[in-house]
């Protein structure tokens, strides 16, 4: 009976000394009193932690359950397109409004030879926009300063795409300038081609031959065009201005993607980066380039609508950084193709040529192209 007592010391029954017996049985309640509030706190915890998760998955359901208690878990998303949708529309209207606010500005004498001062002011516009979306109360980029001598290239090339677009612009049609844009694309895939060894799958290419032959349809047809005394008419000295504007605005696109990649910028630090340098190298040349019209005999409707050319500058820069963060560079080609329908087709109404128009053929060809 010793060993057996000696065996079990912590069973009350084997225990023969009731005054021991009621000790030991009052230290066996209090531990198992213990053990049952840990295990009642350590389940209480549990629950606890799992209540801190649960409301969401509830509210969730709630939401989908009940439709007028609040908005569903797709309504920020739904705003976001929203959003989207507007910057979009913003886009497309200032770039097309830009477009034929600057042919008006430019068909006056007053301002035709003025294509340095304006191109500055665009310039030097593009960078006040870009310094206050810098700054820390809204924070749209974080400026990444570069050296001048680094700029100084890309900043010169930028210069001269500006001003040919704009004589462009001038001398020719608006239809024909903005087919002759279409151009861009099998340009800088040639010049990446060439250069930079830079191939596109070939069924890519196969698309780039009915754009090209569109063009060169309408760089034949338009300036023979005779259908429509009154209609806007497209010299070959509007031809060369809009050829080479597409080849310097297409070593422009090039540098840009070689100068993003190289220094690790993107295209609103770069632009912060080349505005104002384009804008003072532009500010010196006016003198020797330019024959400023007299405040005096300009209209005040001119002054007002070269203020307007600048707002909706800024606003294209500012819609353009929503709609390729918001959607990306695909959704912004997207955009790209329908304001080029867009001016195309206006362009056509205003200058008041007949569908029967043999370049009307190059037209359809070049848009139908870009839409493949």
């Amino acid at each position: 009976m010793a060993r057996g007592s000696v065996s079990q010391p912590d069973s009350p029954v084997t225990i023969r000394h009731p005054e021991r017996n009621s000790v030991v049985l009052d230290r066996n309640n209090d531990a198992n009193e213990k053990r049952e509030s840990r295990s009642e706190s350590s389940s209480a915890t549990l629950l606890e932690m799992e209540t801190v998760h649960e409301p969401r998955k509830l509210d969730y359901l709630d939401l989908e359950k009940q439709v007028g208690d609040g908005p569903r878990p797709n309504a920020k998303l739904r705003y976001t397109r929203a959003r989207l949708t507007l910057w979009m529309t913003v886009n497309t209207v200032a770039t097309v409004a830009i477009v034929f606010t600057n042919k008006t500005i430019f068909d006056d004498p007053a301002f035709r030879q003025s294509q340095v001062a304006f191109a500055t002011f665009h310039l030097f516009i593009t960078a006040l926009t870009l310094y206050i979306l810098s700054r820390p109360y809204i924070s749209l980029f974080v400026p990444n300063p570069m050296r001048l001598r680094l700029m100084l290239p890309l900043a010169t090339t930028m210069c001269l795409n500006v001003i040919f677009q704009n004589l462009s612009l001038t001398y020719s049609s608006i239809t024909f300038y903005q087919i002759a844009r279409i151009l861009f694309t099998p340009m800088v895939a040639l010049i990446n081609y060439l250069f930079y060894q830079k191939s596109i799958p070939r069924n890519a290419a196969y698309t780039l031959l009915p754009m090209c032959l569109g063009v060169f349809i309408i760089s034949y047809y338009e300036p023979k065009s005779t259908a429509h005394p009154e209609a806007e008419k497209t010299s070959m000295l509007s031809v060369f201005l809009a050829l080479t504007s597409v080849l310097i605005g297409s070593i422009y696109t090039v540098w840009i993607s070689s100068y993003q990649r190289k220094f690790d910028l993107n295209g609103f630090q770069l632009l912060y980066n080349q505005a104002p340098i384009g804008g003072v190298m532009l500010m010196v040349l006016i003198p020797w380039t330019d024959r400023l019209a007299v405040v005096r005999e300009v209209p005040v409707n001119k002054w007002l609508m070269i203020l307007l050319s600048g707002s909706l500058a800024a606003l294209i820069n500012l819609s353009q950084f929503f709609i390729i963060a918001g959607a990306g560079a695909v959704s912004s080609t997207v955009v790209g193709h329908v304001k080029t329908c867009a001016i195309v087709a206006l362009g056509w109404l205003i200058s008041r040529r007949p569908v029967t128009d043999r370049s009307a053929f190059g037209v359809i060809l070049a848009i139908a192209s870009i839409i493949m």
